[in-house]
């Protein structure tokens, strides 16, 4: 067994997402969105890392990190799980990153999907996208999507990724999984080399390049189901993101077929759960008549609107899906409004289910600010004073992350009912300015 082998069972152990190896330092976890020192893990040197990770990468591997300091593979421990690794060299010398992948691929019902993105895997043709930043989990929406399709279709899939991530088995689909540099060149040639195979659905695991895109998009016209991801935050900017790829005199003929071969966008989202754990907040896009014309017409600053119309289709946005797990309990308004792309936008709503707090304390300390959460109806309740406020310990870094000193707040004792003197809700402690003000003042209107 490889010395990694070790940290691998314990990943999976703690419910860690990622390890972290970097020379000089401690291997760290990722558990919970958290960085988190392994105990009693040794410091590993530069000449002791190289050792470490060459124990399990393979030799066409090692070969392309000698040569471009760089590379990826997967590694799989036999009844544990699959790692989608990443080597890498910086200035304290070799590192690596472990994604953890499980054995099982997790279903659409454990992972909550929504019906509207259920609806996109029995699209006969198209192009259907998951977004979203590095580590949002794109890949594992992905990969439940694929296995909804081969529990209740019968058809040939193909799927090319770089590396392979979750491993399907066949059940009623035929899935033949591809990985680039080990069984084809590159995304490019295995998209074109899979219109020869007689496919009914293509999974592409990453648009990486205009080539890709125009070779996806063209595939999805020619009516097959394609699946690809981009890393875009929202539905809106990842139809700005396809466009802005191609040169300017090609653009109008791009909106055009996207604007026919585009059926959906998911944008996704990881919020930190309390206590711990991860949630995906999911930005849901439809393509419907409005939402096409948009799109050909180069309106792409309507596709907001459209999509708050579009509720009875299954379409949402990001904030809304936000709004949802706050009022849930899942996630913290602060985690849910340090998330939000329109953050005037989050503060407006969460002020309107009775949810409140200082975002100008951002940055303070370590520890995420607490939201005051009011019962509705209680709006014209006193504010408590900051001295008032029973006093937090401050939780230690990194043994206690301090996402997760916050549910300590539950024993704090209750607010004590404010003096007759005590002013409003809506007014400030003496002295405290809003920082908004003066941009409030210049905008327009």
């Amino acid at each position: 067994m490889a010395w990694i082998d070790a940290l691998f069972h314990r990943m999976v152990e703690v419910g860690a997402s990622d390890l972290h190896m970097t020379s000089g330092l401690r291997p760290l976890f990722r558990q919970s969105g958290d960085m988190t020192p392994i105990d009693g893990a040794p410091v590993i040197g530069p000449d002791e890392m190289r050792q470490v990770l060459y124990e399990i990468v393979p030799e066409r591997n090692r070969a392309e990190f000698e040569e471009s300091h760089d590379t990826d593979f997967a590694y799989e421990v036999e009844g544990l799980a699959r790692f989608r690794a990443n080597l890498f060299m910086d200035r304290n010398g070799p590192g690596a990153v472990f994604r953890q992948i499980p054995s099982e691929v997790l279903t659409a019902a454990q992972l909550g999907l929504p019906k509207a993105a259920l609806d996109f895997c029995m699209l006969s043709n198209g192009l259907v996208l998951v977004t979203g930043p590095t580590g949002s989990g794109k890949s594992t929406t992905l990969a439940a999507m694929i296995d909804h399709i081969n529990k209740t279709r019968t058809d040939h899939i193909i799927t090319i990724e770089d590396p392979i991530e979750f491993v399907h088995r066949q059940q009623r689909c035929l899935i033949n999984q591809r990985e680039v540099h080990r069984h084809t060149q590159s995304f490019k040639r295995a998209l074109r080399a899979a219109l020869r195979e007689d496919p009914d659905i293509v999974l592409v695991g990453e648009m990486r390049d205009l080539e890709t895109i125009e070779i996806a998009i063209e595939t999805a016209e020619t009516g097959h189901l394609v699946f690809g991801t981009l890393h875009t935050n929202t539905a809106p900017s990842t139809v700005d993101r396809i466009i802005d790829q191609f040169p300017a005199d090609r653009q109008n003929q791009i909106r055009a077929m996207l604007a026919s071969s585009l059926k959906g966008v998911i944008a996704q989202t990881l919020c930190k759960k309390k206590p711990k754990g991860r949630a995906a907040a999911l930005e849901i896009l439809v393509v419907n008549t409005a939402i096409a014309a948009n799109i050909r017409e180069g309106k792409t600053h309507g596709i907001v609107s459209a999509m708050q119309m579009g509720g009875k289709l299954g379409m949402k946005l990001l904030n809304d899906s936000l709004l949802e797990l706050v009022r849930a309990g899942t996630v913290e308004p602060s985690e849910a409004f340090l998330k939000s792309v329109n953050k005037d936008d989050m503060l407006a709503k969460l002020q309107s289910i009775g949810v409140s707090f200082d975002p100008s304390k951002f940055g303070e300390s370590a520890e995420v600010p607490s939201a005051i959460a009011a019962l509705p109806g209680a709006a014209s309740a006193a504010r408590p004073q900051p001295a008032a406020a029973a006093p937090q310990p401050r939780a230690p870094m990194p043994q206690q992350p301090a996402a997760q000193a916050a549910p300590s707040a539950q024993h704090a004792p209750a607010t004590q009912p404010a003096p007759a003197a005590q002013p409003a809700a809506n007014a400030q402690p003496r002295g405290w300015t809003d920082p908004f003000e003066q941009f409030k003042k210049q905008r327009p209107g």
